[in-house]
């Protein structure tokens, strides 16, 4: 019997869980739910005939070895530090692997002997990145089919609550890796505007922010997410003047999030001693300098950071819990383990609530044999989740990885090395099945003069 492995079976996993067992009764497979948490992997299986969970160390090579051996396809739902440990097994013992992470540059190295070796290791199988260059690239070849040129290219993503859904002052609910969160815009960004390159630092990514209007769902503020610039190669785009990525939040998120990057807490490479048995309060203070110590803490944190001590973003940051006199506790070693802590235990999704994933593509394009006539192209995807059921970012990141899996098992992605989906083979494949399991992209063309 062929056997999926798949590693991880954390908050973005459950659509992918559900689909594959689907698929394994159809075609007489058995699936292999690997994670540290026994119990959660169970869960997840539900008892299936053809699903098992196996307690799973990521650092015990012999179970490691052996788990993949066993595999025919392997999907790594892991965190994306183990993304190279992972395809290098896979690499040795031959087997297709499939990731919803960026891909890694030690991975992209493995090209060659994947080649070989006849297999693909497929990375950026989720949302975003996923389903983002799919959709975008699905555009773009419709575009050069048509014999023109893209000369700007924006794109937005995100997984937010639904609009509705107030039930913090930050309008954020927590339904994946909160890690990636609090350590968001860690290595500062860059991208290309009217033909000029702007690059910047950790803090600035939160201060260089825009509104976006989403159709049909509503207004939103933009930080430049991550390198657009490589993008002008992944799309082998080499005429536009424009080239930005960003992330999507509700207004008033990045003004507050920027004064904790301006204290330094989102940093996961201190370990502060005896970190779990501070206060909150004692932990904030440990970020201000030692001679703002006299007076009240909120006195000298808002002098410090030079905001308004009564303000909204006070307000927010005392919402938080980082001003309160209560111990930290917990497994903590590093500040962004507890902002990671705080951000779980103050952002649930409310109880009957959905979430909902947000991409927008505005494509600019010029048409040099209709006489230079020039359009843009806006293309919208929403999708929510179920009130108390699968989120949308499961959905929306668990099935494209499982789609590809599938046809993987199958022998259906005739694709060999590494490779992420702006492959024409795997998007054309992997979006129409999307669309049949209701995916939706709105696309609207403007006449630009």
């Amino acid at each position: 019997m062929k056997n999926i492995l798949v590693l991880g079976a954390g908050q973005s996993a459950p659509y992918l869980i559900k689909y594959l067992l689907d698929e394994s009764k159809k075609n007489n497979w058995n699936l292999t739910l690997c994670d540290m948490d026994e119990e959660l992997a169970m869960q997840r299986i539900n008892g299936h005939p053809n699903g098992n969970a196996v307690k799973f160390d990521v650092n015990d090579e012999s179970t490691r070895h052996e788990q993949i051996k066993n595999a025919d396809v392997v999907i790594n739902f892991l965190a994306p530090k183990f993304q190279y440990l992972i395809a290098l097994d896979c690499l040795t013992y031959g087997k297709h692997v499939v990731t919803a992470s960026y891909e890694n540059p030690r991975v992209a190295d493995l090209n060659n002997d994947a080649r070989k070796k006849g297999m693909v290791i497929l990375n950026e199988m989720g949302l975003d990145p996923g389903i983002d260059h799919m959709s975008a690239m699905k555009i773009i070849q419709d575009i050069r089919d048509r014999s023109g040129y893209i000369t700007s290219f924006v794109s937005y993503g995100s997984g937010l609550p639904e609009p509705n859904i107030e039930t913090n002052p930050l309008k954020y609910c927590i339904t994946w890796n909160a890690r990636n969160i609090s350590m968001a815009g860690e290595a500062g960004a860059q991208y290309m505007e009217e033909s000029q390159i702007k690059v910047l630092s950790h803090h600035q990514v939160f201060q260089r922010t825009w509104k976006v209007e989403v159709e049909g769902v509503g207004t939103f503020e933009a930080y430049p997410n991550r390198d657009s610039l490589i993008y002008l190669d992944v799309f082998n785009l080499r005429k536009v003047h424009t080239m930005i990525r960003g992330t999507l939040r509700y207004p008033g998120w990045s003004e507050t999030w920027l004064q904790l990057v301006r204290l330094g807490m989102p940093n996961e490479n201190i370990k502060v001693p005896g970190l779990a048995d501070m206060t909150y309060r004692d932990f904030t203070a440990m970020f201000l300098p030692a001679h703002s110590n006299g007076g009240k803490l909120e006195t000298r944190l808002a002098n410090f950071l030079n905001i308004n001590p009564t303000g909204k973003i006070m307000e927010n940051i005392q919402w938080l819990g980082l001003l309160d006199d209560v111990q930290i506790s917990g497994n903590v070693k590093t500040p962004a383990e507890v902002l990671t802590q705080l951000l779980i235990d103050k952002m649930p999704l409310p109880a009957g609530a959905r979430d909902m994933v947000a991409l927008v593509h505005e494509i600019e394009a010029t048409f040099p044999e209709e006489n230079n006539r020039k359009e843009k192209i806006v293309s919208t995807f929403v999708e929510y989740g179920e009130p108390n059921g699968f989120t949308a970012i499961a959905k929306s990141v668990g099935l494209p990885a499982a789609i590809a899996a599938k046809l993987l098992m199958k022998n259906d992605l005739p694709v060999t090395g590494c490779q992420i989906p702006t492959n024409k083979t795997v998007y054309t494949k992997v979006l129409k099945e999307l669309v049949e399991h209701g995916f939706k992209f709105d696309e609207k063309t403007i006449a630009l003069t």
